[in-house]
């Protein structure tokens, strides 16, 4: 096993003018896994192909452990990835789809065939080693995939939207076994998604990238509880985090017809006179009447003992959305006005202009 650190690596595709990764400095530690999440686009597909070899480094490096990988061949890289569409040899079973590259590599047959019986007991495909892959499920097709790269003990598994092709209850069984399976074996991972919520719930550490550039890494809390900026913000988290402008005035700022406080160091670091402030559906408080913003409800969705309201409002002229966490039991219904306040241990505010942070850190 071993740590993989990206130093400064850009890669800027033939005829375009903004760099696809851009300066990507991060680094993985050994054992550890890590989550590259943001919208299609951002980046984070060719960051793992970097780290692959599959595409070309133009500025920076990129190490496994010690060694510059940034020249390598990617069959001298010893790592294994894993693919969203399986990649398994329809003609094959599924031993000899595991242990493909093992025989490759001059594995002699009876090592080869004790590794691929020992990965498929990992993964409980211990029955199905003599069928071929279209006699397989598309959970167990992936599990053929994961064991394809377990058998061949590399130091890296790069994982690349693996999940993407299962329907959703398979997806969040699948999701599990990986990230179990991974803890068992300590393998260094680096794993790219742009399911926000498969990012919270797999990784040790999240990487957020937009548009090339890395915006905030750091443990799925860390970026729930105290997003770097708007975009990080509004990404992580189902439902997405509230997010509109305020008037600061003395004491806090203005939420509706209610005064909501914000500690002394935001609103003496700022001269602006609006900031975005930025409420998770779980921090609103839903009443019937009394000071804060009203919300007219369009929705309420039940999910048992929670449920989501999901309403509008207007501020400065605008539509505002709101989403907010309410008893699935005993709620508003649609059509209905309400009352909301943020709870003022959790408010987040964000500089209008630049998008970045400049209320302190939430602690609880």
């Amino acid at each position: 096993m071993s740590s993989v650190t990206f130093d400064k690596a850009t890669r800027l595709y033939p005829g375009s003018t903004h760099p696809a990764v851009d300066a990507l400095d991060l680094s993985v530690s050994d054992g550890e896994f890590l989550v590259l999440v943001g919208p299609s686009g951002c980046g984070k597909s060719t960051s793992l192909r970097m780290l692959a070899g599959l595409e070309e480094v133009n500025e920076g490096r990129i190490l496994i452990g010690d060694r510059d990988v940034t020249e390598v061949p990617p069959k001298d890289r010893d790592i294994a990835m894993v693919f969203q569409n399986y990649a398994l040899y329809p003609h094959m079973t599924v031993a000899e789809n595991m242990g493909f590259a093992l025989k490759i590599a001059g594995v002699n047959k009876d090592e080869r065939a004790a590794r691929v019986l020992e990965a498929a007991k990992l993964l409980d495909l211990q029955d199905y080693l003599a069928r071929k892959p279209k006699a397989l499920s598309g959970g167990q097709r992936q599990r053929v995939a994961m064991g394809r790269a377990i058998v061949r003990q590399p130091q890296v598994f790069l994982m690349d939207e693996p999940l993407s092709n299962l329907d959703a209850k398979l997806r969040v069984q699948t999701r599990t076994q990986i990230a179990s399976l991974q803890r068992r074996l300590g393998v260094t991972t680096v794993y790219v998604t742009h399911d926000q919520t498969e990012a919270l719930t797999m990784g040790d550490r999240i990487a957020v990238l937009k548009d090339g550039v890395l915006q905030q890494v750091g443990t799925p809390r860390d970026l729930y509880a105290n997003p770097i900026n708007v975009f990080v913000a509004g990404f992580i988290g189902s439902p997405a985090m509230n997010l509109f402008s305020a008037d600061l005035v003395e004491g806090g700022l203005k939420f509706g017809t209610a005064i909501a406080p914000l500690d002394r160091d935001t609103l003496s670091g700022t001269k602006a006179k609006k900031v975005t402030i930025g409420v998770r559906p779980e921090d609103v408080k839903v009443a019937k009447t009394g000071d804060g913003l009203k919300v007219d409800v369009d929705l309420v969705e039940e999910l048992g003992a929670d449920g989501y309201l999901y309403g509008h409002t207007e501020i400065d002229g605008n539509r505002v959305d709101i989403v907010a966490r309410v008893d699935g039991r005993v709620h508003p219904n649609a059509g209905e006005t309400v009352v909301i306040t943020p709870s003022p241990k959790h408010i987040h505010a964000f500089d209008t202009e630049s998008g970045e942070r400049i209320s302190k850190a939430v602690t609880d």
